[in-house]
């Protein structure tokens, strides 16, 4: 690839794909929400690591792609068309609205975000692209009890994951009926630097990080996370060698119980952390089973996670450090 649009670039995964592939040496015309609290984010990111690349000894990473930056509402993407130019290779649909809070179950907002998945469709066909990746959510399962791939039935029981299922299926038929290669990649979780903080993740470190204390439930869950580096490299192997119409479904491919990873994150900012395990009783509807059969993906694109969650966590910890308001 050379040259490739992302819509949702400075959420946590858009970012880290676009820093990726712009140390790959590929241009990358970046589409964001206007006034986006995180762009200074995603421009910090990516002028420290292009400083890095240019200083490296390294031959293979002195290369840096070029970045360009577009303001844009999901509801008027395809008004870019006269402007990203032809010649695009893939295009990756991060860019969600409403994926925290009341809106998640919003059927109206969420009919939005759907429009904007088939409108970027087009936009990336008036583009040149050839492929288009779209991330999608283990939410499209609903409850399930084995490990996630295609093959399971979808029950989504919320908003978000009627409107994801309903993305990847619409999508899907104009990408057929365009002649683009679609391929789609449903997160199971995932965290990392620039994670939101509504995430149990990110509001365990930050609580953590206050010294205050977290009540949690039995956290007797079986559950499958990915370091955003990781995914980002799954993406990015998804628009390279994913195969058409193909939905795959991207985690560590390894499950534990919740509460192994919430010791984890309190072992990485203070061991002696009371963290209050067993003190919330489960929600009603609460999944149990949340895990990722990456055969295929490894199988197809040659995939495979790198950093184990300890090590993934030190990087957050840190992160978040830096980026911690008292």
């Amino acid at each position: 690839m050379k040259d490739v649009i992302i819509t949702g670039a400075t959420g946590m995964i858009g970012a880290e794909v676009t820093r990726l592939l712009l140390r790959q040496g590929v241009n990358v015309t970046a589409i964001t929400r206007p006034m986006s609290e995180n762009l200074e984010y995603l421009e910090d990111l990516v002028e420290k690591d292009k400083i890095e690349a240019d200083n490296s000894s390294d031959d293979e990473n002195r290369e840096h792609g070029t970045l360009k930056l577009f303001d844009c509402d999901l509801s008027e993407l395809r008004t870019l068309r006269d402007k990203l130019g032809w010649e695009h290779d893939a295009f990756f649909h991060f860019g969600w609205a409403h994926t925290f809070g009341p809106g998640r179950n919003d059927a109206s907002k969420q009919a939005i975000n759907i429009k904007a998945t088939v409108d970027a469709v087009h936009l990336a066909y008036e583009t040149g692209c050839k492929a288009f990746v779209g991330a999608g959510s283990q939410a499209e399962f609903g409850i399930a009890s084995a490990k996630l791939t295609d093959e399971l039935p979808k029950d989504p029981k919320t908003g978000y994951g009627v409107a994801k299922l309903a993305a990847c299926r619409l999508s899907q038929l104009e990408c057929e009926n365009l002649g683009i290669r679609h391929v789609w990649g449903r997160i199971v979780s995932s965290y990392g630097p620039g994670d939101n903080s509504s995430t149990m993740v990110m509001s365990a470190i930050n609580t953590m990080l206050h010294g205050e204390k977290m009540s949690f439930t039995p956290a007797e869950q079986i559950w499958d996370y990915i370091y955003v580096e990781d995914l980002a490299k799954a993406f990015i192997a998804l628009a390279e060698m994913g195969l058409n119409q193909k939905c795959y479904t991207i985690g560590s491919g390894e499950g534990r119980l919740l509460r192994e990873y919430i010791y984890a994150i309190r072992d990485a900012i203070d061991p002696t952390l009371d963290v209050g395990i067993g003190e919330r009783e489960y929600d009603k509807n609460q999944v149990m089973h949340l895990e990722a059969d990456i055969t295929e993906l490894v199988a197809d694109t040659g995939f495979v996670p790198e950093t184990t969650f300890e090590e993934g966590i030190k990087k957050t910890v840190e992160w978040a450090r830096e980026h911690m308001t008292i």
